[in-house]
């Protein structure tokens, strides 16, 4: 059974938005919101990404109606479509993010601080 029609009322409907108020947000007309909470007719998927986005849900709970009991912080994570996932977002990065995104710079760092250690302590 499609629930999208039903989820897209009651999403709409639960941030206060109108018909006409989503309608110019995605520069569709009003009629056409109207249709696909209807289930006379579905969005393409630019105008799915933008509902989830205007709405900050997932795309299965849009499509769906399936709640998540984990939510994703906007301000402190972001979707990274190359890898297909969440990743930390810049500044917000503590020693532990550091290293396991950078273990590679720690290594280049000690070896070159273990080669000079070498080559002064010779003299």
């Amino acid at each position: 059974m499609n629930k999208f029609p039903a989820q897209l009322k009651k999403i709409r409907n639960e941030q206060n938005t109108t018909q006409d108020d989503l309608a110019s947000q995605l520069f569709v007309t009003r009629q056409a919101i109207s249709k696909w909470e209807s289930g006379d007719s579905t969005p393409d998927l630019n105008n799915l990404i933008k509902l989830t986005d205007i709405f900050n849900v997932s795309l299965d709970t849009l499509v769906f109606g399936a709640e998540h009991e984990t939510k994703v912080d906007p301000t402190e994570f972001v979707f990274d479509p190359k890898h297909n996932r969440y990743v930390r977002r810049l500044g917000k990065m503590n020693f532990w993010d550091f290293l396991a995104g950078y273990w590679w710079a720690v290594l280049a760092i000690v070896f070159v601080i273990g080669f000079f250690s070498l080559f002064w302590s010779g003299q």
